[in-house]
């Protein structure tokens, strides 16, 4: 009876809310409906709520891969094992990470984050949550998860997220494989490779709905493996239009007197080891002591010491043990752009090289030059200061795609416009030029040569004791080959001038294997690693070491250093030929010829012929050519 009454309301309202063709018997269409004012008001439309607030999130997209298959099998016993799992994510993981459960769907979830840290950290930890269950069960009945991770703008209220970044996400997730967790280039520029994960170049997708192919990376638990190619520590370089950031004293939870010295460990050892790097421009440690003890904001302290960030925090520590909070500031924009607490051994502070000041200082360079090259991408070029558009230029380049390569121009021909007298801007577009013709875009390559040389040379008019300068020049007439002995003068005065230039000893290596001896190659290029132990491109050192490695026969090294260099840049054409070379050398011929399907997938216009034209004839690049065409490149 209820069953049949309500079926009765919901035909009446319906009826009402037809159309005069359908009008019940008795009425027609010239008489005028009338109702209750109780149903005009059901009738009328409800008010729109205000559109909510949009923030910059972190969406993570997960779920149970196959899940309609394992239902049908056996519902009940899914069903708990979700739950559980479900319960384990809101009680434990996504508190510890500072996540948020934003929607459960039966067999997937929606969590947002205010921290690409925090996403992968949480993402990683949920798929542990299967592990011991599924030891117990056949392949058949296991339970594995999926993730995909994106960061971007979106609108937010108490109870929802709402944005087409929420779809990139669940876009992501598709193309991850069980067990799998792949971010975008948004997640992937704010974690620290070897600190917060490990992560696997995945290239460029086309996504369903989406107008652009989407580069993703796969993302896994740090090991020990991954200090297999760390480099020890010498001292670095610097060079100009290099954004400047002040380490202030950190300061301590205790007040008791012998904790202050661990902060005085703490302010040295950050600033020994960002003056490092040749892309910061660190403030004297005597010019940040004065602020300890003081509650000075970022943006004082800046302001007082001219610099463009601040890195501060505090300490606590628990008999052996060591908790830091460190914050980085944007002191222009008064914003946080990153913070992270780190735990250790009070001990590890006094070692030379302490792997706490290591992690430290490694994940505040990253997460510095991800906030002002993604502000290269976004804002226009009037409205970027010279350091964002030298630094987003230089990182640009290294990125290896042609839209990256493009930007990169865009940039550095901007910086080049506002500082016509300076040196360092013309030697870095002579650089982009090599770079052309080594990602194989350059149709004349030699004409490309000569244009890096005649920039250099507008570089060295206005300063001639550029190290910079002389080392891209003495590159591009290395690769040219018509004068190597004059490439070799220009490469070692540029160590001369500056033997603390990673570039140079890299560019010296450069030319030790193509026109030198592979033992000086290999001792170059550990040179250069050392002396960029931060370097946003470090990958391009991981491969010009392979490649002495290679020179020297070592096949077994290269492939390993090939290899950490391609999880960082895929698309890297000389690391690939370095690792086909090895590859083939070693009899590895079915991993060869993956290696060689990739490279013409890169470059499907490949011939051996162009292949020597752009470098000159050593031995190894012989070497690589005899490999190309045993394994079917075209010679001509």
């Amino acid at each position: 009876f209820l069953r049949q009454r309500d079926s009765a309301r919901w035909e009446t309202c319906e009826k009402l809310q037809q159309t005069p063709d359908s009008l019940p018997i008795g009425m027609n269409a010239s008489q005028p409906v009338t109702a209750s004012p109780t149903l005009e008001a059901e009738k009328a439309p409800p008010t729109t709520p205000p559109l909510p607030q949009q923030r910059h999130k972190v969406v993570l997209v997960i779920d149970l891969v196959e899940s309609v298959r394992l239902m049908a099998a056996n519902e009940a016993a899914v069903v708990n094992q979700w739950r559980g799992f479900l319960h384990h994510a809101t009680t434990q993981v996504l508190p510890s990470c500072h996540g948020r459960l934003v929607k459960s769907l039966g067999d997937g979830l929606l969590a947002e984050f205010d921290r690409p840290t925090d996403g992968v950290r949480a993402a990683l930890a949920m798929h542990q949550y299967f592990g011991p269950l599924n030891q117990s069960l056949p392949p058949a009945q296991q339970l594995h998860l999926r993730a995909g991770l994106n960061a971007t703008n979106l609108y937010v209220d108490e109870n929802d997220v709402y944005g087409h970044g929420v779809n990139l996400a669940a876009r992501v997730s598709d193309l991850a494989a069980p067990g799998e967790t792949l971010v975008t280039t948004s997640i992937f520029d704010g974690i620290v490779v070897g600190v917060d994960a490990e992560v696997e170049d995945r290239g460029e997708s086309y996504l369903k709905h989406w107008p652009e192919p989407v580069r993703t990376w796969q993302v896994y638990p740090v090991s020990a493996a991954s200090a297999a190619v760390r480099p020890r520590v010498p001292e670095g370089a610097a060079t100009d239009f290099r954004p400047s950031i002040a380490v202030v004293p950190f300061e301590t939870r205790s007040h008791a007197a012998e904790q202050f010295v661990i902060g005085e460990l703490i302010a040295d050892g950050v600033i020994a080891q960002l003056a490092r790097s040749q892309n910061l421009r660190v403030i004297s440690r005597m010019s940040t002591t004065a602020f300890r003890g003081r509650q000075s904001s970022a943006g004082e302290i800046g302001q007082c010491l001219d610099a463009t960030f601040v890195l501060g925090g505090s300490y606590v520590t628990y008999g052996e043990k060591v908790v830091i909070m460190a914050e980085l500031s944007d002191r222009k924009r008064g914003e946080v752009i990153w913070a992270e607490r780190l735990s250790g051994d009070t001990r590890d502070l006094l070692e030379i090289q302490s792997g706490l000041i290591d992690a430290l200082c490694s994940a505040c360079a990253k997460a510095l030059l991800n906030d002002v090259v993604q502000r290269t991408l976004v804002l226009p070029v009037p409205q970027l200061d010279s350091n964002a558009l030298m630094l987003g230029g230089i990182t640009l380049m290294h990125r290896s795609t042609p839209r990256d390569l493009q930007r990169s121009h865009q940039l550095l021909e901007a910086v080049v416009e506002r500082h016509k007298r300076v040196a360092t801007p013309w030697a870095w577009l002579a650089k982009w030029h090599i770079m052309q013709v080594v990602q194989g875009l350059s149709g004349e390559p030699a004409r490309d040569f000569q244009r890096a040389i005649d920039t250099a040379d507008r570089a060295l008019d206005l300063e001639p004791s550029s190290s910079l300068a002389m080392a891209i020049k003495g590159h591009a007439l290395c690769h040219l080959g018509e004068d190597v002995d004059a490439s070799h003068r220009l490469l070692q005065e540029a160590t001369q001038s500056n033997p603390n230039d990673p570039m140079a000893w890299l560019y010296n290596s450069v030319w030790s294997t193509m026109w030198g001896t592979p033992e000086d190659s290999m001792t170059e290029a550990e040179n250069a690693l050392h002396l960029s132990p931060l370097d946003p491109q470090k990958y391009y050192f991981e491969m010009m070491l392979a490649t002495s490695c290679a020179a020297l026969e070592q096949w077994d090294r290269a492939i390993v250093l090939c290899r950490a260099s391609l999880m960082k840049n895929r698309y890297h054409l000389p690391t690939i030929r370095t690792l086909l070379i090895a590859q083939h050398e070693l009899g590895l011929e079915k991993e060869a010829k993956e290696t060689f399907t990739l490279l013409t997938q890169l470059q499907p216009h490949l011939t051996v012929q162009q292949y020597l034209a752009a470098g000159g004839e050593s031995p190894l690049r012989q070497r690589v050519a005899k490999a190309l065409t045993s394994l079917g490149l075209r010679i001509h």
